[in-house]
């Protein structure tokens, strides 16, 4: 009889883990699944950055440095490797941006350009489309790092190696999308 309670005991424990795990398994996944579509957009965003700097550069050919400082900052942003590291990448993109966005208020004529205007809009909307992916990762995130992190899913995910995520942050003034309408 004893042999039986502990069989139902240890046949109880190994449903208790299975259901966590697979849990835990589900909510990794899903936080996987919202990195990946912040990553659709801010490729978008790094397909888009191009044609705004040849844009721009038709009107201001001179301010080169300008153009550097967002070429670069795009590049060490499609580099980045990890939710960490992606955060300040972006956060030097942006300021790129704020700044090729500052200079182009200089050229009323930039400013009238179609092509202009298409892109600010295309970037504004990426822009959002951006913060919207990164909310719903930190969402992701939050709700995976709390099955992690309380009893009784975290003994299955200290056992089977699930560990927290990193959130999505920006820092300082980069706290806020690019203004992209004049």
């Amino acid at each position: 009889m004893e042999w039986i309670i502990a069989l139902i005991i240890v046949i109880a424990l190994g449903l208790l883990f299975v259901y966590f795990y697979n849990r835990l398994v589900r909510l990794r996944n899903r936080t996987d699944n919202a990195w990946a579509q912040v990553d659709v957009q801010l490729k978008r965003r790094y397909d888009l950055i191009p044609n705004l700097v040849e844009t721009v550069k038709g009107y201001a050919a001179h301010e080169a440095e300008t153009f550097e400082a967002v070429v670069q900052a795009r590049s060490s942003a499609q580099a980045a490797d990890g939710v960490a590291e992606q955060a300040v990448a972006e956060n030097m993109l942006t300021g790129a941006l704020r700044k090729l966005f500052a200079l182009a208020e200089a050229y009323p004529e930039l400013r009238a350009s179609e092509n202009f205007q298409s892109l600010q809009a295309d970037l504004g909307d990426t822009e959002n489309k951006i913060a919207i992916s990164r909310q719903i990762y930190n969402d992701s995130a939050l709700t995976y790092n709390n099955a992690v992190q309380t009893v009784p899913s975290n003994l299955v995910a200290s056992m089977a190696n699930f560990g927290p995520r990193s959130y999505f942050t920006a820092d300082g003034d980069e706290r806020s999308a690019p203004k992209v309408e004049f």
